[in-house]
């Protein structure tokens, strides 16, 4: 969405998250995935427990986890109509989830997460070992979490809607090869593979 509409594309460059997202991973960066995510009242579905970067390294071969999400609340997030869970602290250990994925897996896994995802002892361990918090935030709030950070979020049923803008940015240097785990390679808009033909930064 990055690529289409002005503010969104303007945010995709804006020199503050852009300068977080280098600073962290210590390169320049490039835009490897941009969504807005809507959860609207009383029907927003929630996401099943996952790591980031389980997906990309398996569907897009990506090498290592240096890429981070950059998440701007378009709208209040909070615990009630819900905002992210995370293990804090879980970006620094890699939970393995076995399976090959199946043909064409990104037209069902980005509405319900199935293959990829951690077995409920592995979240167990978790969160014994982590705990579990939300981040919770008002309009304007961002949100940066690395891509093995183990997160979800449960569904919601309130009359409050809640709207992000999820940027996903790659360090230069852990650009896309052949996805370690699929068939094929997922579309552009999903997965950018040529930093140079999006809005490289740097």
């Amino acid at each position: 969405v990055h690529l289409h509409d002005g503010v969104l594309k303007e945010l995709s460059v804006c020199p503050k998250l852009v300068s977080i997202a280098r600073q962290i991973l210590a390169d320049d960066v490039y835009i490897h995935q941009c969504r807005v995510n809507f959860q609207p009242a009383f029907v927003g579905s929630g996401f099943w427990w996952h790591s980031d970067f389980e997906t990309w390294h398996s569907e897009d071969g990506m090498p290592t986890p240096r890429a981070l999400s950059v998440v701007v609340f378009l709208e209040d997030n909070l615990p009630e109509n819900g905002a992210l869970m995370v293990f804090p602290g879980s970006h620094n250990v890699f939970v393995a989830c076995p399976g090959k994925q199946p043909d064409r897996n990104w037209e069902k896994s980005l509405a319900v997460q199935v293959h990829g995802s951690p077995s409920q002892a592995q979240l167990t361990e978790l969160a014994k070992q982590f705990g579990i918090r939300h981040c919770a935030g008002r309009r304007g709030s961002v949100l940066v979490f690395d891509s093995n950070l183990m997160h979800g979020s449960h569904s919601n049923i309130t009359p409050l809607s809640r709207c992000n803008l999820f940027q996903v940015f790659n360090a230069v240097s852990n650009r896309l090869g052949q996805p370690f785990e699929a068939e094929c390679f997922r579309p552009e808009h999903i997965a950018h593979r040529k930093p140079e033909h999006t809005n490289a930064v740097g």
